[in-house]
């Protein structure tokens, strides 16, 4: 049963949360997201870390976990990025230094858990965990992110800054993104449990407040329009089999061999339009896109075989799905009826308990089997 700081997708969204200082999801969404920050004070209180310094400074020397240094010297700011051992980190004494660490929740189970407390977002925004740990004074300089983000105090004290930036002009020569001239509205310092959320371009700058401050911040996706575009129209032309050639017979010669022939021009427009007015296809390829799995991310073989019981995805696992199909890790199926709402359900749920696996269809049951060997699902005890 989910806490009154919890969310999950039997929660009603009109259900007031702790998490959101008594506001319901419905209601965060419709007054604060993407329009204006919230500081919720113990919006998790007792909350713990995920997972401590030693094992933070442990992930960020893995060579698959993204990691970040940054040091605010005498000289100025520093970046180094991982893997980083320790013995690359300055002393826990030196102040104004800041460790960053990406997709925990790929590594960390209690951060995947925690992470799950935000799903009143759709998945398809819903991006990672980063933890930062830092030494007195340490942090990243005033700045604005692109995207929507909780920043939950879990250990020590940070002072956060933050204003409506009017002027995004950049420090030059630093070798982060740093306001040139940062204009601070308000200031908070968050305690263990607090939290606060800032929608895209406000501007924020925290600084830790003594020791060992850990701030977890659950960061969301933000596609590009252009990019997405670019990476969907790739992704379906690899699924098109069309034969078709350029033909031009009625091609005169030419005295101007360097100009492109319209003919050509006309054929590429067809091309593009057969794929964009497919549009089977095309959410074919933004359900896979947007559930293919992050880089350097891998999944563990079973060690034990098959049997239809009870079920859960692996916290690195990403299921979405439409009207009509299905998307896991970056592929695509097909369904309806009674199997779409069982593989909906887990992938609302992300568990399905033994009876509903075990009166699946053959195929759904098959398919489950196939995920299973894969490492994207995994069995529970009864």
């Amino acid at each position: 049963m989910s806490s009154p700081h919890t969310t999950s997708p039997d929660a009603s969204p009109s259900r007031p949360l702790a998490l959101l200082g008594g506001l319901s999801p419905e209601r965060f969404m419709q007054k604060h997201w993407q329009k204006k920050p919230l500081l919720v004070r113990q919006a998790m209180p007792g909350v713990q870390p995920p997972l401590d310094r030693p094992g933070l400074f442990e992930l960020a020397a893995q060579p698959a976990v993204e990691s970040r240094l940054i040091v605010h010297g005498q000289r100025g700011w520093t970046l180094k990025s991982g893997p980083l051992q320790r013995r690359a980190l300055p002393p826990l004494k030196q102040p104004r230094w800041t460790l960053l660490v990406q997709g925990v929740d790929l590594h960390v189970p209690a951060a995947h858990e925690l992470l799950q407390r935000f799903r009143f977002v759709p998945d398809a925004r819903l991006d990672d965990l980063m933890i930062s740990w830092a030494s007195p004074g340490g942090g990243v300089g005033p700045h604005f992110d692109s995207y929507d983000v909780f920043l939950l105090q879990v250990s020590g004290r940070r002072r956060w800054r933050i204003g409506r930036q009017k002027d995004l002009s950049l420090q030059p020569d630093v070798p982060l993104k740093i306001l040139a001239n940062f204009q601070p509205e308000e200031e908070f310092v968050l305690e263990p449990g607090d939290m606060l959320y800032l929608p895209p371009r406000w501007a924020h700058d925290g600084d830790a407040v003594g020791e060992d401050c850990m701030t977890c911040s659950i960061g969301f996706r933000a596609p590009q329009r252009g990019g997405l575009a670019a990476e969907l129209l790739q992704r379906m032309a690899d699924e098109v089999d069309d034969p078709v050639l350029y033909r031009d017979p009625a091609q005169p010669a030419t005295a101007t061999p360097a100009a492109l022939p319209a003919g050509l021009l006309d054929f590429a427009r067809e091309g593009l339009e057969r794929l964009v007015n497919d549009p089977q296809g095309l959410a074919c390829a933004l359900g896979e896109v947007m559930t293919e799995p992050k880089p350097s991310t891998w999944f563990d073989e079973p060690q034990t075989d098959w049997q239809p019981g009870a079920v859960r995805l692996d916290r690195r696992t990403r299921m979405m799905y439409d009207e009509r199909h299905v998307f896991i890790n970056g592929e695509s199926f097909r369904a309806g009826g009674a199997d779409a709402r069982l593989m909906r359900e887990l992938a609302d749920r992300r568990r399905l308990p033994a009876p509903r696996v075990q009166r699946a269809s053959a195929d759904a049951q098959a398919l489950m089997q196939d995920w299973f060997e894969a490492g994207w699902l995994h069995r529970e005890p009864s």
